[in-house]
């Protein structure tokens, strides 16, 4: 559903060229359901864009749902869905004019717009809300209305630019249902950005892992997760232990990353279920009493910080305002 090659995009600005996307590769199947992750500034919404028509790429080519993106842009354009962050629904309309304009764009009639209003409603949980006008509507219901909207041509590509941001948790976990149902009962192919972690962890297929503009890693959210070596270990000591139970600690077999802060020390091992006995008689043995133990299989967060030496969630609470309205 997606081939691209050597895609990129500079942007020229005061006189300085920013490379936002520097030549990335990308295959999407049909009926795969694909996360595309990284930092605010990253590259992420610039290649969505450029996949979408949006944004004429710099160079590189691509073919989306069939369709060649520079040749044949309105042939893409009419093969795929795209949900915007900003949701693209007017406030002052009712929920029923929306799709029903969105449907004659597609050049559907008016009866036929109606009847797939009708049919989408139902499937979205928007039933009985036709004639609200969006501006009422909660944050879920317009991100699933935005869905509606995106899916009145019938559209078997779907991109999803970070879809849930701003939803409370059962908003998210909604829609995360309705995301699965467009792929497991309509066939739709999704693509999707996010920088929710457990969001790409639950939903895709496969992930792709985006850095300054390359990408930096691709695979299933476990198979990116086993690149990560060990499990994360964090054991609580008295103050005066905490030298000792290190060492101790780095005896383990397999144990690397010792490091020690505020009364605990934490250390990756192939296997923590099966270190911690070992541990406890080797603390004991040591006279260092044990207050609190915590293992942690590897997350999509360490994955980020393996591959590029920060924290995904760092980064992306520590992007600027500038870098966070700039669409790279």
């Amino acid at each position: 559903m997606i081939r691209a090659r050597g895609l990129a995009r500079k942007f020229t600005a005061r006189g300085r060229t920013v490379e936002a996307v520097k030549g990335v590769d990308i295959e999407v199947s049909e009926g795969e359901l694909v996360g595309f992750l990284g930092p605010n500034g990253a590259g992420k919404t610039t290649t969505l864009r450029m996949l979408t028509t949006l944004l004429r790429p710099t160079a590189g080519e691509a073919t989306v749902g069939g369709c060649d993106l520079l040749r044949d842009p309105v042939g893409v354009r009419r093969r795929i869905g795209y949900v915007a962050q900003s949701g693209g629904s007017a406030p002052e309309c009712k929920v029923v004019e929306e799709i029903e304009l969105q449907g004659r764009l597609y050049g559907l009639s008016k009866a036929a717009a109606r009847r797939r209003g009708a049919a989408l409603t139902g499937q979205l949980d928007l039933s009985g809300l036709d004639q609200r006008l969006t501006k009422t509507l909660s944050g879920g219901q317009r991100r699933r209305l935005d869905i509606a909207l995106s899916l009145v041509h019938e559209p078997k590509l779907l991109f999803f630019d970070e879809p849930t941001t701003g939803l409370d948790p059962q908003s998210r976990a909604n829609l995360w249902e309705h995301i699965r149902r467009l792929r497991s009962e309509h066939g739709v192919t999704l693509f999707l950005t996010t920088h929710y972690l457990d969001e790409a962890d639950s939903l895709c297929d496969r992930i792709l892992v985006i850095d300054n503009g390359e990408l930096v890693a691709e695979g299933t959210p476990d198979a990116l997760k086993a690149r990560v070596s060990g499990d994360g270990v964090t054991v609580g000591v008295p103050e005066g232990a905490v030298a000792v139970a290190a060492e101790v600690a780095g005896r383990l077999p397999g144990a690397h990353e010792v490091t020690t802060v505020d009364g605990s020390v934490t250390f990756r091992v192939p296997r923590g279920d099966t270190a911690m006995p070992e541990l406890l008689r080797a603390l004991d043995s040591a006279g260092v009493a044990m207050t609190s133990m915590q293992v942690q299989r590897p997350t999509l967060d360490d994955v980020f910080l393996t591959l590029t030496g920060r924290s995904l969630r760092d980064a992306e609470a520590g992007a600027t305002p500038k870098e966070a309205a700039h669409v790279a």
